[in-house]
């Protein structure tokens, strides 16, 4: 079971959680970007590639018997902080159709690039199944 944190006085966090608190068995997810699962990228558009990704990340938790009830921390990295904010509306229609309203505690920084050169977004992801 997964307690949220939410110190008093403070306004409740938008589509994030501030804290968690779990217990049981650990699921790391290492970051996953918006490639299909033959590593090969089938759009360059922002949105499309972090619905692939948070796709992705649900794939993997499915592997390890957790979904996304189950996550605790996310953190994704973005190669341009101005679309993602830009188009955040688009973005919570697509983490909502993905991930379902279970929001973890999140980060979310700009990155200079990732590894793979068409990747916009990487998603990194810790769960915790309960005992």
């Amino acid at each position: 079971m997964h307690t949220n944190l939410q110190p008093e006085g403070w306004a409740p966090a938008k589509g994030y959680a501030n804290g968690i608190a779990a217990r049981g068995t650990q699921i790391y997810v290492g970051g996953q970007i918006g490639w299909n699962a033959q590593q090969q990228f089938e759009t360059d558009d922002f949105i499309e590639q972090c619905r692939q990704t948070l796709q992705n990340v649900m794939d993997v938790l499915r592997t390890g018997g957790a979904g996304p009830e189950h996550m605790v921390r996310m953190t994704w990295y973005v190669v341009d902080r101005v679309e993602y904010n830009a188009r955040l509306k688009e973005l919570g229609a697509v983490y909502r159709d993905v991930v379902g309203k279970n929001f973890p505690a999140m980060t979310c920084v700009q990155v200079a690039g990732l590894m793979e050169a068409r990747a916009k977004v990487e998603i990194e992801v810790t769960a915790v199944v309960p005992d």
